[in-house]
């Protein structure tokens, strides 16, 4: 009875979180199973009812937070188009805004460079990047683009993005802080094609 308590209490939810902040803070190799469940409160065997092993984890992180983006993205096709920015200008805007609003999130998705947990985020920022130039390259062909075949677009268009977001993710500022310059980002990347 006691353990079913825990087990309830205790959720994947809550220890993903947890895991994700130390991660970040402490880096990947610092921390052990053991070291989240005290972050807790709880022994580490607690966690293993919701995780084998400590890489198990870090995959279900992950796996989590690119199917965050993924769902994002999907959103901004079926949401009206909004007045003054492209549909590819409303997709790269929602890009900076979940890298802005979930800095922790983005990091561990784009930025750890530990080579131990770096596969297991290269297949995802790859499925990620795929559904990202499908969408440009449909709504460049819709707009009748010049360079809606180019290849090469959009992913100038992911670095420039990604680019804009690890230099102001640095100062802990929110969307709504840097939104000025991130419409001007995104309307120079769109314009400069």
């Amino acid at each position: 009875m006691a353990r079913r308590a825990v087990e309830q209490e205790l959720s994947r939810d809550r220890i993903m979180d947890a895991a994700r902040h130390l991660f970040i803070t402490k880096g990947y190799r610092a921390i052990s199973m053991r070291s989240i469940g005290q972050h807790l409160g709880y022994s580490h065997g607690s966690l293993y009812y919701h995780f084998k092993e400590k890489a198990e984890l870090f995959y279900a992180i992950v796996v989590q937070d690119f199917n965050h983006v993924d769902l994002l993205f999907r959103q901004v096709i079926s949401s009206p188009k909004v007045e003054g920015l492209t549909k590819v200008e409303q997709l790269m805007l929602e890009f900076i805004k979940f890298g802005m609003d979930h800095p922790h999130q983005y990091e561990i998705m784009f930025m750890l460079r530990d080579e131990e947990i770096l596969s297991y985020c290269r297949a995802e920022q790859s499925k990620c990047f795929d559904v990202f130039s499908s969408i440009v390259k449909k709504y460049m062909r819709e707009e009748d683009h010049p360079l809606a075949n180019h290849t090469s677009v959009p992913l100038s268009m992911f670095l420039g993005l990604h680019g804009f977001i690890s230099f102001y993710i640095q100062d802990h500022l929110t969307f709504e802080e840097i939104q000025p310059a991130a419409i001007a980002h995104v309307k120079m990347l769109s314009h400069s094609l």
